[in-house]
């Protein structure tokens, strides 16, 4: 079996190499702080958090087993980990502030248009808001599946649960979102 270019900068990481470290860094940087972004609500905390995910990584690089599965999928098991042990400190549920939603880089980049930038504010905060309203398992499906954009055999493993958990956990959450945003009528319809 052919050694991919992800397993060979692991391994290249593994034996010490900086730059290798550096490209999986930049590589990943950006779905892993998406992830946490989308589980704390906060900016400052989600880049403070994401950080120290790649502090772990740092640590742990060595022991890590490549088993097939994408790099990423470690790097979020960490990360959820990490948001575990954030709220285990902070013991409060965190929500996005208007100021947050208003100040995300990822929407100053994509719109220029100030009504455009306004309506997607305002969707951005009304699924928020939606996302709140679900248990915590079908909220951490979410944000694996849809904002870090994991499949499903890549969220099982991240969260330890078989796929048919993961697909019968995404059906909920997305009926349950359509109930929240939309009203009933529309909760039973197929996507």
């Amino acid at each position: 079996m052919p050694v991919s270019n992800e397993e060979q900068l692991v391994k290249q990481a593994q034996e010490g190499d900086s730059q290798a470290l550096s490209r999986l860094y930049e590589d990943n940087f950006a779905r892993v702080y998406r992830y946490v972004y989308v589980r704390l609500g906060n900016t400052a905390e989600a880049e403070d958090v994401t950080q120290q995910v790649f502090l772990k990584v740092i640590d742990s690089i060595r022991s890590y087993k490549w088993k097939g599965a994408p790099f990423i999928a470690w790097l979020l098991r960490i990360a959820h980990n990490q948001v575990i042990d954030y709220y285990r400190r902070n013991s409060k549920v965190k929500t996005v502030s208007i100021e947050d939603a208003e100040h995300e880089p990822a929407m100053e980049a994509h719109a220029e248009d100030p009504s455009e930038i306004a309506e997607t504010q305002i969707e951005i905060q009304r699924m928020t808001k939606a996302l709140e309203k679900l248990p915590p398992a079908q909220r951490e499906v979410v944000a694996l599946r849809f904002t870090a954009g994991l499949s499903i055999a890549e969220s099982a493993q991240v969260l330890g649960k078989s796929e048919g958990t993961i697909k019968a956990l995404q059906f909920n959450a997305v009926a349950s979102l359509r109930r929240i945003l939309y009203g009933d009528r529309n909760a039973t319809e197929e996507a």
